[in-house]
């Protein structure tokens, strides 16, 4: 890790009552940096994916981010909703070299040199 990334926090949440509940302290921590990226599983426990996407794009401080979905499986019909949603449809990686390519596109994002196809 560069210094110039030393700068960047993760924050994990481990499903999607936890996830709706970030969303929703945003609104209220409205002078707090929010993330420049969340990443976020299609199937959580508790409140799926899209559920999840459909707060952050209704929530006015998150709404502009970009949004990484990962799954090991989705529906056509997930992935449009996704796509609809603007969100980034991402198959979860079944290589460790999938897992730096992950990595190196979501820094990207956050520092905004590229934007997810």
């Amino acid at each position: 890790m560069s210094e110039q990334d030393a700068d960047i926090e993760i924050e994990i949440i481990s499903d999607g009552w936890r996830a709706l509940e970030f969303v929703h302290l945003q609104r209220r921590n409205f002078q707090n940096v929010h993330p420049c990226v969340i990443v976020l599983d299609l199937h959580l426990p508790k409140h799926d994916g899209i559920e999840i996407l459909q707060a952050i794009r209704e929530e006015p401080v998150l709404s502009h981010i970009h949004v990484v979905v990962l799954t090991g499986i989705a529906s056509r019909a997930e992935q449009a909703e996704l796509e609809r949603m603007g969100a980034h449809y991402r198959p979860k990686p079944m290589a460790l070299s999938g897992f730096d390519e992950l990595a190196a596109e979501i820094l990207s994002l956050c520092k905004g040199l590229a934007v997810a196809a």
